[in-house]
């Protein structure tokens, strides 16, 4: 293993970096890539980037709630992210009285500034690889699961080793399909307060019809700010705590984007899988994408009706349906670009070539020789399966049938009674589930839940087979002859997951007498046996066969790099803090349809549609578009807005600075094109393109459009 580690290494190491495609470790950019960046135009050094022995961009670049990016842009804790990464905490603020989803929030002062539970940023502190000490013990000769317990001990080891005595946390994360493994070390503040917010009209203006697509004209950002103790370590919130002061922060550049210029995103990308075998292309593709494509649609359809029927609604389900409705496009798109580009076929051409390499040498036959054929058994189990899970969270767990799915929260509850908790531990539980309830009833409509419901549960037992369906599922089905709308008014009125009144008399009184009530509610027998359903049949089986899957891949990737040494092999995007660099540039989207590289204000006046939400420009941009009071952020004659670029970015990489040659923050990096949206398996050098907010649009929307200029007074920007 080591030996190979060492392969590995020598190979990177002799091959020239290429531009654009590529989510690069920060730690190896000295190694590897510094020099290509420099040759592209950026100025500084990789020490610039990343160091651990002096403050440079990685303290100024944060995980944002754990899903997203975020990034310092002043020393007093003002962080910059994405709006629709931002939108939760946005929604929770919002009310009927205080919408600041349709007209924006901004903190006119550090008292005004709201706090967001439960948001939290975490810095990395700095990145090992503990490759040695991970596989340490570990030999060829092993099992799966021996390699594995191995591996998770000796992870252990390193992560208590890393940590002692400190407030930090820390991980182990395999790179390589597990042929490499880096220790990340974390410091987390957990007192983040929302500081300003654009209207939706600029914030998620174009809604879902633009998203995904260029040119966009979507002023997607949102600040917030850190706060720390007194000694500038984390706390948990108090008004006492004072604004975080980073070892680093963005200065902002002031000057603009031309096309041809070197960009930087730095951020912490989600996941993407480039190495994987056709079989995998093809499951997604062709088996997995079009059904979710499908109830996703269908749920889409009935939030955006009700939405626009009534405000309180939209204000509800504002985030479940962004939620929804991203991987829907994102989906519909993907399976567009693979086919587009002919993936399977390319995948299975390689495929050939690397089996007739393999049969050509004895000993690649006997460690390479299995992989692929065995590849295609487990593929034609897994996508079974892998399919039923992702389709039963779909309907009762995620945004799809939303009384039943929360009805399994209770059960817990259940059996603690059931069992003879003690009385504080009873009370405890009863609390939590009291405190969460009002999150929930919050959100949710009982009148959009009865059409999701009757959709959902219509679809599942068309599109998914009876023998992947949970039996209390069928048995349902078979009790309203296959037709839920015929049972569903009497449903939500009886049950006691669908009223806020109901649900909290019923927690607060449970005991053993009351069980009886709550085994016979519906919505209960249908959310546990589902769930039991999900654990015991699939996901049992789901996990038996991608264990499998990844200790192949993990051999996969091994011939890989030995039949290709004359390639370069990025690691696939893991939630780890990665580097993608490339340039400003334009696309050829079709024949003929050449965009260029940036929008501008104009375009979302050529936009404005008062009759419609996602388009309904704010009067006061309308003003100072009219009035052409722009001040100093012009390029052209015009206001940008939105640019484009060739760094190869995903999901997480949302809210990343997108940095220029002198390192200074030019942008929000929120999207990427549609042609492109395939990246995360193949990369399309050609229209692949990630879209970003223009730093001197959101400069604007602070400026003259909200009047919080005195933000604008704690950065540092430059000409």
């Amino acid at each position: 293993m080591k030996r190979f580690l060492v392969l590995l290494f020598i190979v990177l190491l002799s091959l020239p970096s290429k531009a654009d495609e590529g989510m690069w470790i920060p730690l190896l950019l000295d190694k590897f890539n510094i020099k290509t960046m420099q040759e592209m135009g950026f100025k500084l050094s990789a020490e610039d980037v990343y160091s651990v022995n002096q403050a440079c961009m990685k303290d100024a670049v944060l995980s944002f709630g754990g899903g997203c990016t975020g990034e310092m842009i002043s020393a007093q804790g003002l962080l910059i992210t994405n709006h629709h990464c931002g939108y939760g905490q946005i929604q929770s603020h919002s009310s009927l009285e205080n919408d600041y989803l349709t007209d924006g929030f901004w903190a006119m002062s550090k008292k005004e500034e709201l706090p967001c539970p439960g948001l939290f940023v975490t810095y990395l502190k700095r990145m090992e690889d503990v490759s040695d000490l991970v596989l340490e013990g570990v030999t060829d000769a092993m099992g799966d699961e021996e390699r594995s317990s191995l591996v998770s001990k000796n992870s252990a080891k390193i992560i208590a080793a890393a940590i002692e005595n400190t407030h930090y946390t820390a991980n182990v994360v395999p790179f390589y399909m597990g042929n490499q493994y880096f220790l990340f070390v974390y410091e987390r503040y957990n007192d983040v307060r929302l500081v300003g917010a654009p209207p939706s009209a600029i914030g998620k203006f174009g809604g879902e019809t633009d998203n995904w697509i260029w040119p966009r004209h979507t002023g997607d950002f949102a600040l917030f700010r850190v706060y720390a103790g007194k000694d500038n370590k984390p706390a948990s919130y108090s008004p006492d705590n004072v604004p975080y002061e980073p070892l680093y922060y963005f200065p902002i550049s002031a000057k603009g984007i031309e096309e041809g210029d070197f960009t930087m995103v730095f951020g912490y990308p989600g996941s993407t899988n480039e190495y994987v075998p056709s079989y995998h292309i093809d499951m997604i593709k062709n088996h997995v994408n079009p059904k979710l494509i499908g109830i996703r649609g269908a749920k889409i359809e009935i939030m955006e009706a009700a939405m626009a029927e009534d405000p309180l609604v939209r204000i509800q389900y504002s985030t479940k349906k962004s939620n929804v409705a991203n991987s829907w496009k994102r989906w519909i798109g993907e399976t567009q670009g693979l086919e587009k580009m002919n993936t399977i076929g390319k995948k299975e051409e390689f495929e050939a070539d690397l089996t007739k390499w393999i049969e050509e040498d004895n000993g690649r036959k006997e460690r390479y020789g299995h992989i692929l054929p065995e590849y295609k058994r487990l593929y034609d189990e897994w996508k079974e399966y892998y399919l039923a899970y992702n389709y039963t969270n779909d309907v009762f767990f995620s945004n799809g049938a939303e009384a039943v799915g929360y009805a399994r929260n209770i059960e817990p509850l259940a059996r603690l009674i059931e069992e003879g908790g003690t009385e504080n531990e009873v009370a405890e539980m009863k609390e939590r589930l009291i405190s969460g309830a009002e999150r929930f009833f919050k959100n949710y409509d009982v009148e959009v839940d009865k059409k999701l419901f009757v959709a959902v549960f219509s679809l599942y037992s068309k599109d998914i087979d009876p023998s992947w369906q949970p039996p209390e599922f069928i048995d349902f089905m078979k009790s309203c002859k296959g037709d839920p709308s015929s049972l569903v008014d009497k449903l939500y009125s009886t049950s006691i997951f669908t009223d806020e009144g109901r649900y909290l008399e019923f927690v607060e009184n449970l005991d053993k007498k009351r069980l009886k009530r709550l085994y016979k509610d519906p919505f209960y027998k249908l959310s546990v046996g589902v769930n039991n359903f999900l654990s015991n049949e699939v996901i049992v089986g789901y996990r038996r066969i991608q264990s499998s899957i990844q200790s192949l891949n993990r051999h996969y990737m091994k011939a890989q790099l030995e039949f290709q040494q004359d390639k370069l092999f990025y690691p696939d995007a893991n939630s780890t803090l990665r580097v993608a660099f490339g340039t400003v540039k334009g696309y050829e989207s079709e024949d003929g349809i050449y965009f260029r590289h940036y929008s501008t204000l104009k375009g979302i006046m050529e936009k404005d549609n008062p009759d419609i939400y996602d388009y309904d420009v704010p009067d006061k941009l309308r003003e100072l578009y009219e009035l052409k009071d722009y001040g100093n952020y012009l390029q052209d004659g015009e206001v940008p807005v939105c640019f484009i670029a060739t760094n190869h970015t995903t999901g997480g990489n949302s809210g990343s600075p997108v940095i220029n040659a002198e390192g200074h923050l030019i942008g929000i990096n929120f999207d990427r094109a549609w042609e492109g949206v395939a990246s995360d398996m193949a990369f399309n050098p050609a229209q692949s393109r990630n879209i970003s907010l223009d730093i001197r649009f959101a400069l604007f929307i602070i400026d003259k459009f909200a009047g919080a200029g005195y933000l604008l007074d704690e950065m540092t920007i430059v000409d």
